[in-house]
């Protein structure tokens, strides 16, 4: 009876997935910025365990946390998945995630980190990064208020000055 039950548990230990021991966190909690605008933010990947962790995958996503914005990932960085070089025990790595601000609104981003092999297991993830995005209102957008105000107001010069050479002659 003993040798079936340290069997049975041995075959369920051999049988568990073998979960890298990894912890993500973020630099920040929160960022605000303008719409259009380009920001940067870094991942920590910590492996707490006695072994290297080896062939994980890095995920960034993204998402809105309003209902009200569409959001297309690669629209906000063309750079959301990375593949890990080995993490030795007690180490770390570090992600660099450059991205874009494509809509206004609130939005969460957060890191998963996952075996390449597809094993099914729960991803390791960040906590969430709160991004807020502010509408730019501009009267100015792409630099052509001077041409928006100064054709009309040139036109309207031009058209003064032959009405009164008209005058004249």
């Amino acid at each position: 009876m003993r040798r079936l039950l340290l069997a049975t548990l041995l075959a369920l230990v051999l049988a568990a997935p073998a979960e890298a021991a990894v912890s993500v966190t973020n630099d920040r909690t929160a960022i605000t910025t303008k719409l259009g605008r380009k920001f940067t933010f870094h991942s920590r990947i910590d492996n707490r365990g006695t072994t290297p962790a080896r062939d994980l995958v890095a995920h960034l996503n993204v998402v809105d946390l309003t209902g009200h914005t569409y959001v297309d990932p690669e629209d906000w960085s063309s750079q959301r998945t990375r593949y890990l070089r080995p993490i030795p025990p007690g180490g770390s790595t570090t992600v660099r995630w450059p991205m874009s601000a494509v809509n206004a609104g609130t939005i969460g981003i957060y890191v998963a980190v996952l075996p390449r092999n597809g094993e099914p297991v729960r991803p390791t993830t960040s906590p969430t990064l709160r991004l807020r995005i502010e509408d730019r209102r501009t009267l100015n957008s792409g630099g052509v208020l001077p041409l928006a105000l100064g054709l009309p107001a040139a036109l309207a010069l031009l058209a003064l000055a032959v009405r009164a050479s008209r005058r004249r002659a």
